[in-house]
């Protein structure tokens, strides 16, 4: 694997406080002996006085601590577990309303859960709530429940206000569903957060939540299924979740969750090969082109893999070019260089 950042390049990023890079490397202070991630908010240190390393074992053997400020012996962006907690109740019941006297009562403030949900999910934590009583009512309504029914179930005082609550956020009132779900929640990993989505059939996107394209993802997604994207959970969500500890954790090499992959005929060939690539191997883009049956189909086969909405699973990132080099990856090169090198070392 030929790609490889320069200290120059690395100390770039942490001037930046490029997120893409979260998990590939640490940053050491010789002058404090602490050492960070790339995304550390705290002051830049001067160049002459940096030394980078790979993982957090290599910076501690080398006398460095850990920075107070960017915690690097935590996950990146880690739900925390006041905000979890919230996250649950709402599962297990998304018809209450938590307001914010409901927030002070277990001692929250306000304000720092609406900036979080901000920072994460992009709408306030009311917002969010309003969504999930949006996505409960069309799923009831989807299964045949009638709309008087869901309506004051989910607390509205007239149909009007429910219908008008539908209309805004779905383009259509409660009386005229049409469209499926497809449920997204964000997960954490040592790579930086992702977001998953999943059907009634399985998981149809896994990606990290800086990826350039994932608007236009979900765009795609959501008109191939006929289907709107709203905040929830379901089984293969969950599964995904536990798995996808698992393979960080190195207890788990092959995934089992299933899968929803609409596409062209092509692209679900290209992807169902993907997945047949041993797990700490790669294969060029030729050799999956011959594996397919399409030998001159090598940039076919490339395109194929930019499309792959599900990353780690379908394992894009096995995929080099013939030469060894790292070439297209969604996610970024260097976390596919990190995979496969976390891979192969286990």
């Amino acid at each position: 694997m030929k790609n490889k950042l320069s200290f120059q390049e690395k100390y770039e990023v942490i001037l930046q406080k490029n997120a893409q890079y979260e998990g590939i490397f640490y940053t050491a202070v010789k002058t404090t002996g602490i050492f960070c991630r790339p995304t550390c908010t705290a002051r830049k240190p001067k160049i002459e006085n940096v030394v980078f390393y790979d993982s957090t074992d290599e910076a501690i053997q080398n006398g460095y601590r850990p920075c107070k400020v960017c915690k690097p012996l935590e996950i990146a962006d880690e739900t925390p577990p006041y905000i979890q907690k919230i996250l649950t109740d709402l599962s297990n019941n998304p018809f209450q309303k938590i307001k914010d006297y409901d927030l002070k009562q277990r001692g929250i403030e306000p304000s720092k859960i609406r900036r979080w949900f901000k920072k994460h999910h992009g709408l306030t934590f009311h917002s969010y709530q309003r969504m999930l009583r949006i996505n409960t009512a069309y799923a009831k309504i989807s299964e045949g429940e009638s709309v008087t029914n869901t309506a004051f179930d989910l607390g509205f005082e007239s149909l009007s206000g429910f219908n008008s609550s539908y209309r805004n956020i779905l383009g259509q009132p409660a009386s005229k569903v049409q469209k499926s779900i497809i449920h997204i929640t964000r997960l954490t990993t040592p790579l930086g957060p992702m977001f998953a989505c999943a059907t009634k059939k399985g998981l149809c996107l896994l990606e990290f939540t800086n990826r350039k394209m994932l608007e236009t993802e979900f765009k795609d997604l959501a008109k191939r299924l006929n289907a709107v994207i709203l905040p929830g959970t379901n089984k293969y969500l969950t599964q995904t979740q536990k798995e996808l500890t698992e393979y960080f954790e190195r207890k788990r090499k092959q995934f089992s969750v299933s899968l929803d992959t609409p596409g062209t005929e092509f692209q679900i060939e290209a992807w169902k090969m993907l997945q047949t690539i041993p797990y700490g191997t790669t294969r060029s883009y030729q050799e999956q082109a011959i594996k397919i049956n399409r030998p001159k189909a090598i940039r076919a086969v490339a395109s194929a893999n930019g499309a792959n909405r599900i990353s780690i699973i379908i394992p894009c990132h096995r995929v080099i070019g013939k030469d060894g080099s790292l070439t297209g990856y969604g996610g970024g090169l260097e976390r596919k260089k990190w995979l496969l090198q976390f891979e192969q070392k286990n």
